[in-house]
């Protein structure tokens, strides 16, 4: 009532954590397709589209292998859509591992008019997990001016959402612009952001990038008499299991509740395994976690696959 009004917390949605190509068997389709997609976006915050500037592919993003074949039965029944999908792909992420100081860079174009002129000192560490990205500026706007250092902070954020690595989206990472320099005639907002984005990949390079992935976590459900080879299977997919729980009901009968959290990469095909495991009596619940780095071996073999 209005005499007593009610705040509702605002909801938050993790970001996508899985992702394939779409296309439509014509591309007179091609609008109405966009157009569905948008549509099922405004109903469902984590579903996100994008276009990929180098393959110049269509990628819808969910919250898993459920979620996208959902997407994709909707685009058919609603829509009246029949598409093409890829494979589905994890969306991996990249950081830093150790901090690089004083990045210093300068960006000095002349071409027989006025120049172009940028000079930034800039330190990178890494940030806690689940931090983001971050810029501050430590220098006094008598050395750079306010628009200055906007077009440096714009070349900064611009450049993360690239990685050194293969290209996965930076995150984590705390850039400070602690020292530049400017020239009265030459220098411009654009000088200064292309300046920016030289050091932020030289220090990307140096600062002993890691590749990070998507861990998921995990309720599974089952009979007790099939626990021991479930508890085996989630192993092999490297869960770490946090918690088990036991449930009595009348009669003998008990069902084991387990906890985990576990790689996004390895839980493909996870509910058909369940199944086949439990006689089709297991259940299982995901939702994304956290980011932690990948083991070396992983790392090399997802690499080797982007090569």
């Amino acid at each position: 009532s209005k005499s007593h009004p009610l705040v509702l917390e605002s909801m938050e949605f993790p970001e996508p954590v899985i992702f394939i190509s779409v296309e439509p068997y014509t591309m007179a389709d091609y609008d109405k397709l966009l157009e569905s997609m948008d549509k099922l976006g405004q109903e469902d915050p984590s579903f996100l589209t994008r276009q990929d500037n180098d393959t110049g592919q269509t990628l819808i993003s969910g919250m898993g292998e459920l979620h996208l074949e959902v997407i994709l039965e909707r685009l058919k029944r609603e829509f009246g859509l029949k598409v093409r999908s890829g494979k589905p792909q994890v969306s991996y992420r990249e950081s830093i591992s150790v901090p690089v100081k004083k990045i210093e860079t300068k960006y000095i174009h002349q071409t027989g008019g006025r120049g172009q002129y940028g000079h930034v000192v800039l330190n990178m560490e890494p940030a806690g997990r689940g931090q983001g990205n971050s810029f501050e500026s430590a220098v006094s706007r008598r050395l750079l001016s306010k628009e200055f250092i906007a077009a440096i902070e714009e070349g900064v954020m611009d450049s993360l959402e690239s990685g050194e690595l293969a290209g996965y989206q930076v995150r984590d990472v705390k850039v400070t612009l602690v020292d530049g320099s400017y020239h009265a005639v030459d220098s411009s907002d654009m000088a200064f952001k292309i300046a920016a984005s030289m050091a932020v990949r030289k220090g990307l390079d140096q600062g002993h990038p890691i590749l990070l992935e998507p861990v998921m976590s995990v309720e599974v459900i089952v009979p007790t008499e099939y626990f021991g080879d479930v508890l085996g299977e989630l192993h092999s997919r490297r869960a770490d299991v946090q918690e088990t729980l036991v449930k009595n009901f009348p009669g003998g009968k008990t069902i084991h509740i387990l906890k985990a959290t576990t790689p996004l990469s390895t839980m493909f095909g996870y509910a058909t395994s369940l199944r086949s495991h439990t006689q089709g009596r297991g259940t299982y619940t995901m939702e994304f976690s956290h980011y932690k780095k990948v083991p070396h071996s992983v790392s090399e073999r997802v690499l080797g696959q982007v090569a």
